[in-house]
């Protein structure tokens, strides 16, 4: 209940106060599990990815946000559960695998950390394997503009527009959509495949916020 709320207010605040424009919704899949990816600018694109689908979303956040036990209360309220950055986490894993198992949409920035330069950084191998064990598809979502309007260690967002574009389904048996070059193959193939998409798509959205 709190999670559909939250969702809801916050959706007009971005509408009204930062023009969201999002793109491609109906690119995700009405039922079944999904793994959302999207490229890491602000502490503000967990908000804007979980109000840019229909579906709720269930993320996994850094560890020490959960340190404060009133605000991990908060946090597991709205679907998020923890995450030990820079190791292999194996209950964030199974978390994972959880959500997915029951059908539900998980939410990963397959950077890791917020990109400083806005350019994407090397990839972390979590969501691929996510995919390739459970064929759940992996849906791109290029996220324009929050860097600009929520800097790290900023504490007041700064006036700016937002465009989050979502990419079609990328499924593990064929991670390009019959695209392909020859040689690709495997997770390092399709984690490859993911990053382009979502290259192409913040391409996309940056034309559309200048």
């Amino acid at each position: 209940m709190l999670y559909v709320i939250a969702r809801a207010i916050l959706r007009v605040v971005l509408k009204i106060a930062f023009k969201t424009q999002i793109e491609g919704e109906g690119n995700i899949p009405s039922e079944g599990p999904v793994i959302l990816v999207a490229n890491h600018l602000s502490m503000l694109d967990p908000i804007v990815l979980g109000c840019a689908v229909s579906r709720p979303v269930r993320f996994m956040a850094k560890h020490e946000l959960f340190s404060n036990r009133l605000f991990a209360r908060v946090l597991e309220s709205l679907g998020a559960f923890p995450v030990r950055r820079g190791q292999a986490d194996r209950e964030a894993f199974h978390k994972a695998l959880e959500v997915l198992s029951r059908g539900q949409v998980l939410g990963v920035f397959p950077e890791g950390t917020r990109s400083l330069t806005g350019q994407l950084q090397a990839p972390y191998s979590g969501a691929v394997v996510l995919a390739e064990k459970t064929g759940a598809p992996i849906v791109p979502v290029g996220i324009v503009g929050t860097d600009r309007i929520l800097r790290k260690g900023a504490v007041v967002p700064k006036p700016g527009r937002i465009s989050v574009r979502i990419g079609r389904p990328i499924y593990p048996s064929s991670p390009s959509q019959g695209q392909a070059r020859e040689g690709e193959r495997g997770a390092v193939d399709l984690k490859s495949v993911m990053m382009q998409h979502i290259a192409e798509l913040i391409a996309g959205g940056a034309r559309a916020t200048r």
